[in-house]
């Protein structure tokens, strides 16, 4: 059951016989091992660490209720084997950035597809296929918008040569188990106003996720922990909802069970804590017992504004206590089964949501943020759509024929978009791009400048921060390039964990020093000139300066891209908070082929923008650039942010 007779003789053979790599077996990654096994692909294998949550069976139509708590890899596997049996799949349930797929793995394969969620990951598969020199297909979906994009080394640009946006896609098990960024929390409290006081939603579920994968690593261990609250896929859950009104809704209760007891049990789940500050829980007797403070925070010089004040932990708990009671009282007013619709601009929901997500900031060890950040930052939902995932996963699939055609300079970047183009156009081809010569990743000589303060940045601060989180290594060793060849951090085991503690300072690092850093895993080496600067902003540790993915090179073109939205800004910052159709994902109005990035947007400070208006013809080119969703780490379920 193949298009054998639609391909030409010698495709048709390449194809039942090279071998591809899908990384992902989610939303994405299920509509593609269908169509790679039904287009003749026979040498498959797919990586993904996830297990099957009961809110991935509405699109993951590989996976059944009885699959609940199973390997998404291993369960796609076995699907596609019952409709096409002859098809050889290897399944891995790991995490693609483990170090035993290292660059001789990915060099097994002619073409490698993601289906990722993640910037982590797919910045990770970028720089494997990078080193192997194997053709990527990079792909993602938000909603209704969507994504294909053809990477070639040499022949193309890279993943990462042109700046990201801010990610505003989260992993579920990021929102419920291991928040590092006050979005997280911001997420989560939305998601437990709807839980306690409007529509339940399992995409939306608040408590600490017992399957998280990184959470237990070994197969059988996930499986167990799933199993303990889901047998066989029969879910026996008392909802949250439920169990707030068989508590009347009490303030206490709900504080208690949220802020401490959910949290002591995040605590049990050891493995999570290895490298991250472990959550303090909350405990409402304590908490009342503390002082007010007489001196707030206060986000700006306005100091008068009510709504810029941060609020301490004790009149966070009381303004959490005020809204559960005036929600429960407007809940009550609407009768039996009633819902409430969450409204940023209803006061109660918002004193909900700003005191919700600060007691979290809190208990994760976060700087806590005033109700106008929270204001800002708060929004809508965009769902997973399955037909999206359709769309993009066939795209993928006619971009490999191409390259495995010989015929990649055919290929192009192709948008998904929510409406129809002036031309009428959903899908939207554009020219790929030719490397970008300042890429920190695949220029011939990576190297970048970094703005810190060399007395008070801990090398522990500079390999986690700088090298893994900025950079994106995974196993970074550094040397000093002093004439000595100092060795300030090792990936071996044991070697400089004494230096984590010590500013760079101690290790002779000043004004212009130059460090080389080198991920063997990735192949990579990256090198890093530090400027030393006593003058960063507040809670500022460090900058990146020249051409990076956080400085979009600017670039000419004969019709310039206009800036566009289709909501409100709200007075957010371009970043987690922009409005709705702001957000990562490219829209381009031409069907004349443009180059990918010739219309790209600049998303660097707060640019003006309009409204599109429905029939703007004016509008030739407009594009978005997309990064696509993040769940776990090879799912593509979203959390967009308006």
């Amino acid at each position: 059951m193949a298009l054998v007779g639609s391909l030409h003789k010698e495709l048709a053979e390449t194809i039942s016989v090279c071998r591809v790599l899908v990384v992902g077996a989610g939303g994405i990654g299920c509509e593609l091992l269908k169509n790679l096994v039904l287009t003749g692909f026979s040498n498959i294998e797919v990586i993904d660490l996830d297990v099957i949550d009961v809110s991935n069976l509405n699109r993951q139509f590989l996976f059944q209720k009885k699959h609940v708590g199973k390997s998404k890899a291993q369960v796609a596997k076995e699907s596609v084997l019952q409709f096409c049996p002859k098809a050889n799949i290897t399944a891995y349930h790991d995490s693609v950035m483990n170090p035993d797929y290292n660059v001789e793995f990915f060099r097994n394969f002619m073409l490698v597809m993601n289906a990722l969620d993640n910037r982590a990951a797919r910045n990770h598969v970028n720089r494997m296929c990078l080193a192997a020199d194997i053709p990527l297909i990079e792909s993602g979906t938000a909603g209704y918008l969507g994504q294909v994009a053809v990477i070639k080394k040499g022949v193309t640009e890279c993943y990462e040569c042109q700046p990201k946006p801010t990610q505003k896609t989260f992993p579920g098990c990021t929102i419920r188990n291991t928040p590092s960024e006050p979005i997280h929390c911001i997420v989560w409290a939305k998601y437990l106003y709807n839980q306690l006081f409007g529509e339940e939603d399992a995409d939306q579920e608040v408590s600490p996720d017992t399957a998280d994968p990184e959470a237990a690593w070994e197969p059988a261990e996930t499986a167990a922990r799933a199993g303990a609250s889901n047998e066989d896929g029969d879910i026996k859950r008392v909802s949250t909802k439920t169990w707030a009104k068989s508590t009347g809704y009490d303030p206490v209760k709900l504080f208690n069970k949220l802020f401490n007891d959910d949290i002591k049990y995040l605590l049990t789940m050891d493995k999570l804590w290895k490298k991250r500050k472990a959550p303090v829980p909350l405990d409402w007797n304590e908490v009342q017992k503390l002082e007010e403070s007489s001196d707030l925070q206060v986000e700006s010089s306005t100091a008068g504004l009510k709504d810029q004040q941060v609020l301490d932990i004790k009149s966070c708990s009381q303004l959490f206590a005020r809204s559960v009671e005036t929600l429960r009282a407007q809940l009550c007013e609407k009768g039996d089964g009633a819902e409430l619709v969450w409204d940023k601009d209803d006061p109660p929901a918002m004193d909900f949501v700003t005191s919700a997500s600060n007691l979290r900031m809190h208990i994760f060890s976060m700087n806590m943020k005033s109700r106008f950040d929270v204001k800002s930052m708060a929004g809508n939902i965009i769902p997973a759509i399955a037909t999206t995932n359709a769309v993009i996963a066939g795209l993928i699939v006619l971009e490999g024929l191409k390259i495995l055609s010989g015929n990649i300079e055919q290929c192009k970047t192709i948008f998904l978009n929510k409406q129809p183009n002036p031309r009428k156009k959903l899908l939207v081809p554009c020219a790929l791009d030719p490397p970008n010569a300042n890429c920190y990743v695949c220029a011939s000589r990576p190297e970048v400048t970094v703005k810190l303060n060399v007395h008070q940045t801990l090398v522990l601060s500079l390999q986690d921060k700088i090298l893994k989180e900025k950079f994106g290594m995974v196993a970074p060793d550094v040397q000093i390039e002093d004439g000595k060849g100092t060795i300030l951090i090792s990936s071996e085991e044991g070697e400089t964990e004494g230096n984590n503690s010590k500013c760079l300072s101690e290790f002779g690092i000043r004004h212009g020093s130059r460090l080389q850093a080198d991920d063997f895993l990735q192949d990579y080496t990256l090198l890093v000139n530090v400027l030393h600067c006593e003058d960063l902003g507040k809670d500022v540790e460090f900058e990146v300066v020249g051409d990076t993915p956080d400085k979009p090179i600017e670039k000419t073109t004969e019709e310039p891209a206009k800036s566009i939205t289709n909501g409100s800004d709200d007075g957010a910052q371009p970043s987690t908070s922009k409005a709705q159709d702001q957000d990562d994902v490219l829209i381009v109005d031409s069907d004349e082929e443009p180059s990918s990035s010739s219309t790209d947007v600049n998303m660097e400070g707060p640019n003006p923008k309009r409204k599109l208006e429905e029939g703007d013809e004016s509008v030739r080119t407009k594009r978005m650039r997309t990064d696509p969703p993040a769940a776990q780490e090879e799912d593509d379920d979203i959390i967009a942010l308006d």
